[in-house]
């Protein structure tokens, strides 16, 4: 049953036969553009007329990209192979050649999977292997998740802009389309797909294999029913507005006609008193009836019903299915937090082994994925430095077979990229194991590269009582590294204080701590590289605040997820005061050879600010942080709740006290999801939805839906799910869609994740993302969201 109150508001009285005039107008939803005809010169490429909706059929670059370019891509030095590159008709993949033919699927990329193009040398396999190219003549396309980049070369440099341009234009054409269009643009790719002599006719056979493309089995005999009553001219194919039916029939979604005929009555359009009725319910802020008429000018597509301040049922579909109408809160998508606190009172988003694109053994090092990882927002990365030859540091993981990079490489990527997505400050976590030579070479390489982005002093006192803002140090780098204690050697080197910072030592059993900590008693420290930590000094943890003496907040502190969860469950209120202070990182234990992460919602719970992942594993805990920081702009900060700002907070995530909150999850239904298998026609998704809360333990739990039987396209649940928290202002809703399997594991499907601060209450679309993050639309979910506070 929807959910939802069963009321209407009044209308004037002249504003019934306007209504009926509008209803009349739109008896039918708004139709889908249905593909050329042989009338209009269709029949040869009917797939332009997506690019067509696009409005780039004209452009010359992308006519360009449709005829294709011989390009050399360009993997090593001797690895350089020209392929054929196209764009495709539906504006939306491009087609290349392969050596060695594969399924069709894997002889494309996806344009909305596209995380950036880069001109000239602006990669590391280009800046390595490219040489003998000129830069005019190199792009570098880059993707979202883990694809490698593809590093290209044009034969010439007017060809590599029009890649580069071409690129650029698509981009942001799908960016601005709205939900209704992409679905529209998504639906018709298929058809001409499944039109398989390019007739644009549609013969039962064709319409059947439509269906399975787009994920729906549906039974043969309803599926002949549906086919004969679209089919008026009685030929045995559908064209035209046959197809047009058809189609529509096909998107109709009941649930949405439902809740729009709650509001709307018998006239069948939403006034503005009504949808502002429907605003109310929805629980939306700042609902009034100025609001309700500016929403209908901005969705209503009926230019009728714009002119008399009516909404159809199209309009309504186009407002539900836009950012206002997501379960995510669209103000919290950009900077809306206070950032004038001190750093202590920010999660910050952060990496491990950041140098690494594969497993901590042996995968490959590049300074691409510090790239990557300031394309997702990190702001504190990680460098492993190590002696080189040359006199140059290095980074990479010790005594592995990983590869290796030069320093040097690793903080100019820092300079150009680190501030392309934020522009608050970034934090350089250095683990040296270098000598002291080499320690002033990466001192003089962090001055030289960085310039004035640098923090080489304190912006006021030098012995400040608490850390500086975000707001304040916009721009900066900030380095992370052991600070020179006040006694110094004979030599005039002041040797280690102990100070924990190798990770190696919380692996160890407590008992030879200790010992291991004496056998690295000896190693120094550079004063030209230590005069560089002044806000982020790495110190071994011994304390807890509130300690005795003067607080020291420029101190940080390293942590194993084994120490952390033991400070969390043997001090829990002691930790998360110290944390309202100071820093702590924490990362992964180097057991997890593979690269594995662990749950960072457990870190967050006790305040910790820098709780490092591998950013190249994909997997719940990545989801989990990318819904963290999904929020204030994605800029790599988010303030942390009061409780555990506070320095005398009562608080403890392991006892937080009674349940706080009711929240209570609809789910109704989903559009369009992905087929699992594109090269099995017949393999369609049976999808169940789960819902997961990740807080403090006590509010960690999971609840999950029935399974539909062999329908992605729009299958049908409306099951409530019920969730009590005691700790709302720390949990995460993750919504994941899983394809059933009665033998073995269910497979992932897609799946979207936010801070319950943050969802939005009523009828929302959650809008899905794949295992790496990307966009899976026009993939939805549709649910009914209810937060009850006592």
């Amino acid at each position: 049953m929807l959910c939802g109150r069963w009321r209407r508001c009044r209308r004037p009285p002249e504003e019934p036969p306007v209504a009926a005039q509008v209803a009349a107008q739109v008896a039918a939803p708004v139709a889908l553009q249905s593909p050329p005809t042989p009338s209009d010169g269709g029949t040869k490429r009917p797939g332009l007329r997506a690019l067509k909706k696009m409005g780039l059929t004209e452009d010359e670059d992308v006519r360009a990209m449709l005829r294709g370019s011989r390009l050399r891509k360009i993997r090593s030095r001797t690895w350089q192979k020209e392929r054929l590159y196209r764009l495709q008709e539906d504006g939306l993949t491009v087609w290349f050649q392969r050596r060695i033919p594969r399924a069709p699927s894997q002889h494309i990329f996806f344009v909305q999977h596209i995380e950036a193009v880069r001109e000239g040398h602006q990669s590391e396999g280009l800046r390595r292997f490219g040489g003998a190219f000129a830069p005019a003549r190199c792009l570098t396309i880059a993707f979202k998740g883990r694809r490698k980049n593809l590093d290209l070369a044009a034969p010439t440099a007017e060809e590599a802009q029009r890649w580069v341009r071409g690129l650029a234009k698509l981009r942001a054409r799908l960016d601005a389309m709205s939900q209704r269009e992409r679905l529209d643009h998504w639906i018709h790719t298929y058809l001409h797909r499944a039109d398989s002599n390019q007739d644009s006719k549609m013969s039962f056979k064709e319409i059947k294999s439509l269906l399975r493309m787009v994920n729906v089995d549906m039974n043969d005999m309803y599926a002949y029913l549906l086919f004969k009553e679209c089919d008026h001219s009685k030929n045995e194919r559908l064209e035209g507005a046959e197809i047009e039916e058809f189609l529509r029939r096909l998107l109709k979604r009941p649930e949405l006609e439902d809740i729009f005929h709650q509001y709307s009555g018998e006239d069948r359009v939403l006034s503005a008193p009504e949808l502002l009725e429907f605003l109310e319910d929805q629980g939306e802020e700042g609902a009034t009836l100025a609001r309700a008429q500016q929403l209908i000018q901005i969705y209503e597509l009926n230019e009728t019903a714009k002119q008399h301040e009516l909404m159809t049922l199209d309009g309504f579909m186009m407002y539900l299915l836009s950012p206002e109408g997501a379960a995510l809160d669209p103000g919290h998508t950009c900077v809306f937090q206070d950032m004038n606190q001190p750093l202590a009172h920010y999660f910050i988003s952060s990496s491990h082994n950041t140098y690494l694109t594969d497993s901590q053994i042996g995968g490959l090092s590049s300074t691409e994925a510090y790239v990557r990882a300031f394309a997702q927002g990190c702001r504190c990365v990680e460098l492993d430095c190590w002696e080189g030859p040359g006199g140059e540091p290095i980074i990479y993981h010790g005594h592995t077979l990983t590869s290796k990079i030069l320093f040097r490489d690793v903080i100019q990527a820092v300079r150009d990229h680190a501030f392309t997505l934020s522009p608050y400050p970034v934090i350089l976590s250095l683990e040296n194991h270098c000598g002291l030579e080499q320690q002033a070479a990466m001192a003089h390489h962090l001055r030289t590269i960085l310039g004035d982005m640098l923090v080489t002093q304190a912006l006021d006192s030098p012995n400040p009582e608490e850390l500086p803002s975000p707001e304040q140090l916009k721009g900066r780098v900030l380095v992370k590294g052991k600070k020179l204690p006040a006694a110094r050697s004979e030599d005039g080197r002041a040797l280690s204080d102990r100070e924990e910072e190798e990770e190696e030592e919380d692996e160890e059993e407590e008992e030879e701590a200790e010992a291991a900590a004496q056998r690295r008693l000896a190693k120094q420290i550079s004063p030209e590289l230590s005069a560089l930590a002044v806000y982020c000094q790495a110190t071994r943890l011994r304390t807890l605040y509130p300690a005795p003496g003067a607080p020291q907040p420029c101190q940080v502190s390293s942590l194993s997820e084994r120490k952390a969860k033991k400070l969390i469950r043997e001090a829990g209120n002691s930790f998360v005061r110290h944390n309202t202070r100071q820093l702590t990182r924490v990362y992964p234990l180097g057991l997890r050879m593979n690269s594995a992460n662990y749950s960072p919602q457990e870190m967050w719970n006790s305040g910790c600010q820098l709780v490092a992942l591998n950013f190249q594993t994909p997997g719940y805990e990545m989801d989990l942080n990318a819904g963290r920081f999904l929020v204030n702009g994605q800029c790599g900060y988010v303030l942390k709740p009061a409780c555990l700002r506070q320095p005398d907070s009562t608080f403890d995530p392991e006892y937080p006290g009674p349940p706080r909150t009711t929240l209570s999850i609809q789910v109704l239904t989903a559009q369009q999801l992905p087929k699992l298998n594109a090269e099995k026609p017949h393999s369609i998704v049976d999808p169940l939805v789960r819902v997961e809360i990740h807080g403090v333990p006590a509010d960690c739990t999971r609840q999950e839906t029935d399974y539909v039987l062999n329908n992605g396209f729009n299958p049908r649940w409306g099951q409530t799910l019920h969730f009590q928290l005691r700790a709302p202002e720390l949990a995460l809703v993750r919504f994941v869609v899983e394809d059933y399997d009665a033998t073995s594991p269910n497979d992932f499907v897609g799946q979207f994740t936010l801070p319950l601060s943050s969802l939005k209450q009523g009828y929302r679309h959650i809008h899905l993302l794949s295992k790496d993050g990307a966009s899976l639309s026009p993939a939805t979910l549709f649910v009914h969201i209810r937060i009850q506070r006592s």
